[in-house]
């Protein structure tokens, strides 16, 4: 079973047993609602008496890992979960009571979008939705949705989408294309959750029986922020060795394949993280890892790190995503340079790799949580530059930076290939040089 039956059960499933509904005052639906659909009035009381609810939608609080939340839960077999103007005004309700109480709002969607008996008007309360949306955003809250099977159309386009970070369950139908009004040779794989996260616009996959852990998780990292700015993790290698004697050798340490990368540096600093998958534009970079990770002291600090390969405009746009979102939660950013460059083949040029490192370096420069950076290893050019905290740069012993890499810039000096050794001694990469130069504020040890 991939999704909790009704609203009721997604809410038991997430919650930790303590929900207790918003109160509501609506009169009885009447004169076959907004638009005057011949039937509605007796349809609308069909499926309350067949749901046991009055609406297509429950709302109320909750908590989740011992968070307490503003909980909205579709109600899949009430109109199939349809936005109607009721449903639009509880969730703007439930949008207002979190902003009031400074709680996180966490959204079970399961619809098929809007309600074909309130024409425009259901329509219309997608704009509402959004604009709820967007000012518990302007507050600082984090919104997490958890898409159940199916959320479409507007339900899909809004809340969903619109959320901070986007959890679906195994098999959930999830697209803004319902079943039925789908081009009729499409591929049905297409508007699965599983679809949704290969192509980079759901963050993870959870499983029922693992939901109210995974979101307790988020809720923890999410609303508790650390203090900073915060440290530079410590070096992970070099211990005990001097510096290196030539940039050719700086250039020789950081390539070498032993050196530790993100993946330990993240293990070493965080006691638990939780990550962000995705551009929200179609793509993923393996190589960008970026989340929330815990400190020892129990604070969040938010972190995207370089893996060591070429960074792909994904890449820069996902951490650009992760910069904006710990801006608006007020959660100090660490980030880990670590790349040859960026991508240059032409599906690189494709998908946009200079507007996508033009949005990381506004991203970075306009964040007004304090940011850290910490040089692991390849400083590649402006691909591993956009990733850096200005001001606050650190480096690692094994680690260079260069305005390009030594190869490139011999060949860009029409050098043979045989003097990018002496190239490299030129440019002044090393970590110590960086520190001399002004352009690092340190070289952490281990």
């Amino acid at each position: 079973m991939s999704d909790p039956a009704t609203a009721r059960e997604a809410i038991a499933l997430a919650t930790d047993g303590d929900f207790a509904e918003l109160p509501l005052s609506e009169a009885p639906l009447k004169d076959d609602g907004p638009i005057g659909w011949p039937g509605y009035s007796d349809t609308h009381a069909r499926a309350s008496a067949r749901t046991g609810e009055t609406e297509s939608v429950v709302c109320g609080t909750g908590r989740i890992g011992g968070v307490e939340a503003v909980v909205i839960s579709f109600e899949f077999r009430f109109l199939g979960g349809s936005l109607g103007e009721r449903t639009g005004a509880r969730a703007a309700a439930a949008h207002a009571l979190a902003r009031e109480r400074r709680l996180p709002v966490v959204v079970l969607p399961a619809t098929g979008g809007s309600r074909m008996h309130e024409g425009m008007r259901a329509l219309l309360q997608l704009q509402f939705l959004a604009r709820e949306s967007s000012l518990t955003r302007a507050a600082g809250l984090p919104q997490v949705a958890v898409l159940r099977d199916p959320t479409t159309g507007g339900g899909w386009a809004t809340l969903g989408a619109g959320s901070d970070v986007i959890l679906a369950l195994p098999g959930a139908q999830v697209g803004f294309a319902g079943s039925r009004v789908r081009p009729p040779d499409a591929d049905p794989a297409a508007y699965t959750a599983e679809a949704q996260l290969a192509h980079g616009h759901i963050d993870a996959i959870v499983a029922p029986d693992l939901l109210r852990h995974t979101l307790g998780h988020w809720l923890s990292l999410l609303t508790r922020p650390a203090e900073g700015p915060v440290a530079p993790p410590k070096a992970l290698g070099g211990a005990g060795t001097p510096p290196a004697a030539s940039g050719r050798e700086a250039v020789a340490r950081a390539r070498h394949p032993e050196r530790p990368r993100a993946a330990a540096y993240l293990d070493a600093h965080f006691t638990d993280r939780e990550e962000i998958s995705g551009d929200r534009s179609g793509g993923i970079d393996p190589g960008m890892r970026c989340g929330f990770g815990r400190l020892h002291d129990g604070r969040t600090v938010a972190y995207a790190a370089q893996c060591g390969t070429a960074t792909r405009p994904a890449g820069f746009r996902t951490a650009a995503r992760l910069v904006r979102l710990a801006d608006r939660l007020g959660i100090p950013v660490l980030t880990l340079v670590d790349t040859p460059g960026a991508a240059n083949d032409p599906a690189a040029e494709h998908a946009g790799a200079g507007p996508a490192i033009a949005d990381l370096f506004a991203a970075v420069a306009s964040a007004r949580v304090p940011l850290t950076s910490l040089l692991i290893g390849e400083g590649g050019s402006g691909g591993a530059l956009a990733l850096a905290a200005p001001g606050n740069l650190w480096a690692t012993p094994d680690s260079y930076f260069s305005v390009i890499a030594p190869e490139a810039a011999a060949s860009i000096l029409k050098r043979p290939p045989e003097e990018s050794a002496t190239t490299a001694d030129q440019l002044r990469l090393r970590p110590e040089d960086l520190v001399e130069l002004g352009v690092a504020r340190g070289v952490v040890e281990p």
